[in-house]
């Protein structure tokens, strides 16, 4: 995979709180995706106390979601944990996964958010702009928004608002289980980012190519 050099990586969190808000205005929220084959889920862990980025990518066929390429990679973590600057903690061991890659995905689907973000640029969105890929992503938790209770059959959703700028949509991708936070990356829009996420969640809460990497990325 070839990726696009949109600033460098050794900064300081003010830095990349600029870096964010220069990045924003380039996210498309509209679907600009061809067919739909591959899909990779990635997730991220730490080994060595955190001194270590272990990145995971699970790649799955589409609509079948059998695996077809699985890779890890790990690499000196290089910038601190800050609430909101996540992608610049964990994206460029993420990057060295995707780079190893023998299947160009079609899709990536992140654990994480997306424009569930304060500044509009979650992990999903950085690397859907680096990749210049579709992305998605997909939060186990609420970094910010608020959002009326969610009914508790499959596919029934929410809006996730910041005041009054409509920022993800939260899913139940199972029914009585907790609902999962779905955000545009890039290039694909909200409709049909919650879509993609059932059709990839059939039997979990976590949909399947991020449930795959989450296992590799923890080791388990």
């Amino acid at each position: 995979m070839q990726f696009q050099t949109l600033h460098s990586w050794e900064v300081t969190p003010r830095k990349a709180i600029a870096i964010q808000e220069n990045l924003r205005a380039s996210i498309v929220r509209q679907d600009r995706l061809g067919a739909l084959h591959t899909v990779a889920g990635v997730d991220v862990g730490f080994e060595q106390d955190g001194k270590v980025t272990r990145a995971a990518v699970a790649v799955l066929s589409l609509p079948g979601l059998e695996p077809r390429e699985a890779i890890i990679a790990r690499r000196r973590t290089s910038f601190p944990y800050v609430p909101g600057l996540l992608s610049f903690r964990e994206a460029p061991a993420i990057l060295e996964a995707l780079s190893q890659l023998k299947i160009a995905p079609d899709l990536l689907m992140c654990d994480g958010q997306g424009m569930a973000h304060p500044r509009r640029v979650g992990l999903a969105c950085h690397l859907g702009l680096l990749c210049d890929l579709p992305s998605i992503g997909v939060g186990k938790s609420r970094l910010i928004g608020i959002n009326e209770p969610v009914g508790e059959e499959r596919g029934k959703s929410q809006p996730l608002m910041d005041s009054d700028e409509l920022i993800g949509m939260v899913l139940r991708t199972r029914t009585g289980v907790k609902p999962v936070f779905v955000s545009i990356g890039h290039r694909v829009s909200l409709e049909r980012a919650v879509e993609i996420v059932l059709q990839c969640a059939p039997k979990y809460r976590l949909p399947e190519p991020i449930r795959q990497a989450h296992r590799l990325a923890s080791g388990k």
